[in-house]
């Protein structure tokens, strides 16, 4: 091998190695932005998955590193998830890096939570709220009963 073909290997692997080193900082931001093993990083890629295609209902909280309020409520959404671990899931969108589950569901302000049932959203909150309001919407969810579906229909 002579020195041209070393030098662009050596290039190339330096570049490799940089582009893995700036994915692997990006999942540890995300992940650091909520050190919480009850709450999901939910991404464009994972939302349908993960939150259109539950079997139970998902509150979704739209955050932002840099909001004061979102940063307040936080705690009460790792509080909500672990209380309700195993009957609602729980995960939190970063809305600059997913600006189009942001638009794609109107959210106007941080923090938004959203309540989704069957795939639907069917309740919101925005700004920071107690715990028991939180609470009483998930207990709502978790007592309404599931259309039956047109094959159980007589």
């Amino acid at each position: 091998m002579n020195m041209g073909n070393t030098i662009r290997w050596t290039a190339c692997f330096g570049l490799l190695s940089l582009l893995a080193l700036l994915a692997g900082c990006e999942h540890q931001a995300s992940q650091a932005a909520h050190d919480d093993p009850n709450i999901l990083t939910l991404t464009r890629a994972n939302f349908k998955e993960q939150v259109l295609d539950a079997s139970q209902p998902v509150l979704v909280d739209f955050w932002a590193e840099w909001c004061g309020p979102c940063k307040v409520l936080a705690p009460t959404i790792s509080e909500v998830a672990a209380e309700y671990t195993g009957r609602i899931k729980v995960g939190k969108v970063d809305v600059d890096r997913h600006e189009a589950l942001v638009d794609q569901y109107a959210v106007e302000g941080f923090p938004t939570v959203l309540f989704f049932k069957d795939g639907k959203v069917v309740d919101r909150t925005l700004g920071v709220v107690e715990k028991k309001v939180l609470q009483e919407k998930i207990n709502q969810l978790l007592a309404a009963k599931a259309p039956p579906s047109p094959a159980s229909k007589p």
